[in-house]
């Protein structure tokens, strides 16, 4: 490929390559630019990009995705390769039949390329990604604070965070490696859960601490050096913990990203940040933010009904630009700061 066609392929390239590794749906990836760009040449030499990009990208072939996956990809790059040039590309059967030929994982990945060219690896049952649909989509207000946490490293650097509803790990994991906290405590109430939680923390290279009373125990790790946070799993039911249970954390920032799934947890959820809002540390209580996609307008009217009773102010925090992930394009999110 002459080196202006690869420059003006190198956006279409990151694009397949951002959208494989997270596994994210076939139709959300360009297939239009790339018969566009088939269209104007006689080489095979982007599809073969592609196929590096992609399924012989070194961390799928580390993590893989679920072999379906690959197999539903590469057929639809086989077909549109088809469509426009008549003679068949080895490499693309070769990389198919070595999909058919292996066995489906018990476990399969979504990674997340970050810009320090480090990522974050999400491992899940390929039960649960059944048909191709749910399991393949991550949340994307947990894309969407991951951003916007990046884009803002000092307010988390050398402070402690807690998250609530941590579910596969993807914010916390993103901020343990591009924020530089002090401490991050992952949090969630189901069981299969915190398991999965504590295999995703060790898969991308951090240490766990066995409980948070070891958290608050190694006060020398708290230097500006420290290599990487302190971590831990913690089990939170938002409907039973108490005040004191949240103030042993020692948060000075509290995040959560797409726990507004109904009118029950909106109640909950407010519950349990009224008993951080008691949590005073240094005489005050820790910042938090909460970030949602707005898919039920009533139920984001409820949640900023109820932190009025609860006597908690917000603010909306500005749109950032930085879109590092892929996520539905079409999606209305948005983070609200919390004074507690």
């Amino acid at each position: 490929m002459a080196p202006e066609e690869s420059a003006e392929a190198a956006p279409l390239l990151r694009s397949f390559e951002r959208r494989f590794l997270a596994a994210r749906a076939l139709r959300s990836f360009p297939w239009q630019s790339l018969e566009e760009k088939l269209r104007d040449s006689s080489g095979s030499e982007l599809l073969l990009d592609i196929l590096q990009k992609t399924v012989k990208h070194p961390l799928c072939v580390k993590h893989p995705p679920s072999m379906k996956y690959a197999w539903s990809f590469l057929s639809e790059l086989i077909r549109k390769h088809e469509a426009i040039h008549t003679e068949p590309l080895d490499e693309l059967y070769e990389a198919l039949a070595e999909i058919l030929t292996a066995e489906e994982p018990t476990r399969c990945h979504r990674s997340y390329v970050l810009p320090s060219g480090d990522s974050v690896t999400l491992s899940e049952s390929t039960a649960i990604i059944s048909h191709g649909t749910t399991g393949l989509v991550t949340w994307n207000a947990a894309l969407y604070l991951a951003e916007w946490a990046m884009e803002n490293p000092a307010g988390f650097a050398h402070r402690t965070v807690l998250e609530l509803g941590s579910g596969a790990g993807l914010t916390g994991l993103a901020i343990c490696k591009m924020c530089r906290p002090r401490a991050y405590v992952f949090s969630d109430c189901h069981s299969h859960v915190l398991e999965q939680l504590q295999g995703n923390v060790l898969l991308n290279g951090l240490s766990l601490e066995p409980n948070v009373t070891a958290l608050a125990q190694h006060p020398g790790h708290d230097t500006a050096d420290a290599e990487s946070p302190r971590v831990t799993v913690a089990r939170v039911d938002w409907d039973v913990v108490t005040a004191p249970q949240l103030a042993a954390f020692q948060p000075d920032i509290v995040i959560a990203a797409d726990v507004l799934y109904c009118p029950e947890t909106v109640l909950s959820l407010v519950g349990v940040l009224q008993k951080l809002s008691a949590c005073q540390k240094d005489q005050r209580a820790p910042d938090a933010y909460v970030a949602f996609t707005i898919r039920n307008p009533e139920t984001c009217q409820l949640f900023t009904t109820e932190l009025g009773r609860a006597g908690i102010p917000w603010e909306e925090v500005p749109r950032h630009d930085q879109k590092l992930f892929p996520y539905e394009e079409h999606s209305e999110m948005a983070i609200l700061k919390l004074m507690l």
